[in-house]
Formats: structure tokens, sequence, C-alpha cells
């Protein structure tokens, strides 16, 4: 299987400060270093070409898994071998976009195009469909597990949350409050509560998981648009506003918001995102050329930025490896991407 592998130095002048909130002081009154870190990037291409690999995923075995939407495949890719192999879907043009992996290792899906949530067990092969109960929801986007093995998901066009609970199949619906919110990227916090972005507004929601209640906060730009979202280690939530080139924090229990400028400024669309085991917050920047993977350093509030070997094609998602190894989905150059990172404290 094509790889490629380097190693990839910041980008000059993408280096930049915390927005909204002052920075802490290092000696002499100076904002603290932060640490030096290196990247790695390797590259592997999709078996299918114009597959438009969507979404990554890791599973339990540390094999890498990406939706290849346009092909209508689920593709394993064994990092220490670069083998690839791809798993045609049973209905035609299903539109798998958003992918995760269970504790068994099973892989599910949503389908995108045809109003369903899937479930492969790579072992046979076999994959069982679950369709939505309500036909006005047509486009289930992005997918998560809670601790207690309970699947959530986003349904964007049709303005829906859901879950479906995989040992009885049973799935719920939800409608988000606000019409044509669009609700977008997924996850859950510490305590099980399910957070969402709300893309064609500026909102975050969150849904509790006994009530399913939704719950809406209110960004203070009514021009924010978020995207993709992640949870950091204090439990806030940390969002890109794709329209305006920023980098946002919630905190959920004050309602405060913190925003911070992105290197590729306000035209940068921000948009797949992850958070590392240190806290570092990392994200892409798909209005860039090549595209970038940034890290931002939530106590120091400084960001670095390195450009993807590929260009990246726009990286829709990412997702942190229990080893705190970031895997990017490059859709439009059909790659799937390991970044390997390091860090050493400065002197």
């Amino acid at each position: 299987m094509p790889r490629s592998s380097r190693i990839v130095p910041p980008m000059a002048g993408a280096f930049i400060a915390l927005l909204v909130l002052s920075l802490s002081a290092g000696p002499h009154g100076h904002p603290p270093s932060p640490p030096a870190v290196e990247v790695v990037f390797e590259e592997w291409a999709t078996p299918t070409p114009k597959s438009f690999p969507h979404d990554p995923a890791v599973a339990p075995d540390g094999s890498a898994w990406y939706t290849g939407m346009r092909a209508n495949v689920l593709g394993r890719l064994d990092p220490r071998t670069g083998v690839v192999k791809e798993y045609k879907l049973p209905t035609e043009n299903s539109g798998p976009h958003g992918i995760v992996a269970d504790k068994a290792g099973h892989i599910w899906y949503t389908g995108n195009y045809a109003g369903l949530i899937g479930r492969l067990d790579p072992a046979s092969g076999k994959v069982t469909e679950y369709k939505m109960p309500d036909p006005k929801a047509r486009d289930p986007h992005t997918l998560i597990f809670d601790n207690a093995g309970t699947l959530w998901f986003t349904v964007q066009g049709s303005n829906f949350v859901g879950r479906l609970e995989p040992k009885s199949g049973k799935v719920e619906l939800v409608p988000a409050p606000t019409p044509d919110s669009r609700p977008y990227g997924i996850v859950v916090n510490s305590r099980g509560v399910p957070f969402f972005d709300l893309f064609n507004t500026n909102k975050i929601g969150s849904i509790d998981p006994s009530s399913l209640k939704i719950r809406e906060y209110t960004l203070p730009s009514p021009g924010a648009r978020p995207r993709r979202i992640a949870i950091g280690r204090d439990d806030a939530v940390y969002y890109t506003d794709f329209a305006r080139g920023m980098l946002g924090r919630l905190e959920p229990a004050t309602g405060k918001v913190a925003e911070f400028s992105t290197p590729g400024g306000p035209k940068s669309q921000p948009y797949g995102m992850a958070v590392t085991s240190d806290g570092a917050v990392w994200f892409s920047e798909s209005g860039v050329q090549p595209n970038t993977l940034v890290r931002f350093d939530p106590g120091t509030g400084q960001m670095r930025a390195w450009p993807i070997p590929s260009g990246g094609g726009v990286v829709r998602h990412m997702v942190a490896a229990p080893n705190d190894e970031l895997w990017l989905a490059c859709s439009g150059v059909d790659r799937i991407a390991r970044a390997r990172w390091t860090a050493a404290e400065p002197d």
C-alpha cells in the first residue's frame, strides 16, 4: 500500500496567542514558552480512487478505519503492514459518513444517504442495518459511544439528535429545538452527557441522557458557525468556528465562552478536531492550502501549525487514538493520514 512519511516543521509565522483570554506570565513577565513539538506524518492512499474518505476511527486492535463515502465502503488499514481491506456495504449508495468502533471491535457507521446506521462485524463481514424510525430522519451524520455503550448520533439536515441501544436495536430521535439548526459533530463528556454543534446557528447543544431534554448554549457572535466539537480534560467544550476562522471554548457550567484566532486567519475554515491526553487541542484548517494541522495549548493560549504533506484535501474529521496518535481523513486527496507527535518542555 503506498505510504509516505515526513517530518514537518511548524509553519513560519504560525504561532499565535490567545485572542480573548490573557496569557499567564512566565519569567520576566513574558508568556510561558510552549513545549517543542515535532510532528511526523504518514499517509496511505485508499485502494478505490475517488472514494472520498470522510471520517476516521481507531479500533481496539490498533487498526484505523475510514468511511469511503462515494465508494460505499468501509476501509480497514493495518498501520504495521500498510495493508488496506475494504468492505462493500449492502445498501447501494448508502453514503457512509461517520464511523466509530465499539469495545468489541465492531464498526458502526452512519448511512448519510440512506437514513440508517450500520454495524459491521469485521470477522465475518456481516453488516446489520438499523433504519431510522422517522422517514424524515434522512441523513444520520456523526456518531459516538458513551461509556455505558449507548450510541449517540446527529441527523444533520433533518434536525434530530438520536440514540441507539445496541442490545435491543431501539432507536430514539429527539428534534433539535431550533428549526433547521443542523446538528453536526457530537461528543460525550466525562459525566456521560452528549454535546453537539448546531452548525446552521451560533449554538452548541447538549442532551440529558435521562430525560432526553436538549439544552442550547448561544455563542456570543451571531456569525459563529460551530462545526466539529471536542471535550477538554476539564470537560470544557471546544469547537471549530468554521465561518469565522476561530477556535472556541465553552464552559457549560457558567456559559462562559472564549475565542481564539487561528493561524490561518478569518478564512481558515477550521474543521476536524481532537484532544490528546496532554490536554492539547488539535484541529485542521481546511481553508488554508495546503491544509494545516494546528496544535493549541490551553495552558499558554498559543498555537502552532504544520502543513499536511498531501495537501489534506479538506480534513473533515480526526480522532486521537489511545496512544495519542492522530488519525485524519483527507477527503479530497483520497488519503488516510497518521500524525505522530512528540513534545519536550523548553529549557
